[in-house]
This record gives C-alpha cells, structure tokens and sequence, in this order.
C-alpha cells in the first residue's frame, strides 16, 4: 500500500493559523469579561490551551480552560474534567483538531448545550467539509477538501506539522 504524506501546515503556519483564530475569537466577544475555552480531548485540548493562551496575551478578557471528555460509544458518559465551573450565561468555545463528519464536535454540542449557556462557537484547526451531522465550524483554521479516502494528521507538540495521507 502506497502512503504519501503530503504537508499541508508546517508549525510557522500552524502557529499563524493559532493566532488568527484568536483574534476571530476575540473579535466576536470583544466585550465579554470571561470566555470558557473547552478543548476535547486530546489534541482538541492542546489546541484549546494554545488559543487560550493566545486570547490572553491580546485581551482583557479571562480565558477559563476545560478539558472535554467524549465517550463516542456511550455518549452520556462524556464529561467535562472540571465540573466546578459555572457556566450560566457564558460564552463557550468548543475546540477540536479537525471536523470531518462533525459527529465529535456535535456530542461536545450536545454536553455543553446541558449548561445554561449564554452563547456556544465551534473552532477548529482544519475543517474538511463533510458534515453528515447539522454541526458547523464558525472559527476555523483552514478549509481543505479531501476525499473520504483521506487521513488529516495533526500533530500539536514536538514538530508540529498536519499532514494529508
């Protein structure tokens, strides 16, 4: 079997990408004192505390970082790692890597949409435009249409790179 990888975001780019959704981020609730950054889990986090991280160093706003669990299998088993924050009336946004049926992104809806919310965004790193579920990315890093076939590979530590195989 033939696999190619071919480099779609190198770590500049990666880390460009980052940097503009934070500022989509901070242009959409410029007036908001606090916004709850939920990442699910794994690279879906570690793509949340980057732009956390971001969003604090060009605002004001406080930037609350959860950890969101998600159970594909049994969905009512989907946690939040943190659950003493108070969500009444806050704005969310919900991370992930990358969005291709959007059936991951719509179970972190449907754990979230369970809190008295005042507004949920959806972001994602790279959104690959084959949603089978009603979910859309509102913040997205970059749009890429693949076949099915193919595999988005995104990596968020140590040699940051995605990679379309």
């Amino acid at each position: 079997m033939n696999s190619q990888k071919t480099l779609v975001l190198n770590t500049k780019q990666i880390s460009q990408k980052i940097q503009r959704m934070a500022w989509e981020i901070y242009e959409q609730n410029h007036t908001e004192k606090k916004i709850i950054i939920a990442g699910i889990a794994e690279r879906g986090f570690i793509l949340a505390r980057r732009i956390a991280k971001t969003l604090s160093n060009i605002s004001n706003i406080k930037v609350i970082l959860v950890n969101v669990h998600l159970d594909k299998i049994n969905p009512s088993k989907s946690s939040l790692k943190d659950d003493k924050i108070d969500f009444k009336n806050q704005t969310v946004v919900l991370v992930d890597d990358v969005v291709k049926s959007g059936k991951t992104m719509m179970y972190g809806v449907q754990l979230l949409m369970q809190k008295p919310l005042k507004k949920l965004i959806t972001a994602v790193l790279i959104d690959r435009n084959y949603k089978q579920y009603p979910i859309m990315a509102q913040v997205v890093g970059l749009s890429l249409s693949t076949t099915m076939q193919e595999h988005v590979s995104v990596v968020l530590e140590k040699n940051e790179s995605v990679h379309l195989v």
